[in-house]
């Protein structure tokens, strides 16, 4: 399988519901690079919590961040993570970790996030009650350096492909 001809990472964010794990799965693909599901790295203690409809702190973030990092730097050639990435100081722990890091930012509404996640019950460890903690804690990443901004409602062809085009200019540079 080839690889991207540059090192390529990007972030799919977003609070629950909308479509990381999806469109984070279509790009490593069409990009063919590495997929990290950031969820898979949550701590057993953080899968109860949120299983149990409580929201994480900072706190029980931090090793998960910090994890996620690591697992950035271990794909040097570039990798695909989804991660909510809410709060500007997460994605700035991140950026840390792997300077070259783009987020790709899913924006869905309240309604429809909460739907999606009420779905998906007995299937995902997160409980619906918390989708209201997720947009109580999201610092939108606008303004930020390398983001680009998708309509999560998209169909998920049309996202991937908005993604691909405009990653072109990174090859470029």
């Amino acid at each position: 399988m080839d690889v991207a001809p540059f090192p390529l990472f990007l972030v799919v964010m977003g609070v629950a519901g909308c479509g990381k794990s999806s469109l984070g799965a279509a790009l490593a693909a069409a990009e063919r690079l590495p997929l990290i599901e950031g969820d898979d790295h949550h701590s057993p203690a953080n899968r109860e919590k949120m299983r149990q409809g409580i929201a994480l702190t900072d706190a029980d973030r931090d090793g998960w961040l910090h994890t996620l990092g690591l697992l950035l730097q271990a794909h040097p050639a570039g990798a695909v993570l989804t991660c909510s990435a809410l709060k500007k100081s997460y994605r700035d722990r991140l950026r840390a970790a792997c300077p070259a890091l783009r987020f790709v930012y899913l924006d869905i509404d309240r309604a429809t996030a909460g739907q999606r996640v009420a779905a998906r019950a007995g299937v995902h460890f997160f409980s619906a009650a918390l989708v209201d903690s997720q947009f109580a804690t999201l610092e939108p990443p606008q303004g930020e350096p390398g983001v680009l901004r998708v309509d999560a409602l998209a169909p998920l062809t049309t996202l991937q492909q908005q993604v691909s085009a405009w990653i072109i200019p990174a090859e470029a540079a």
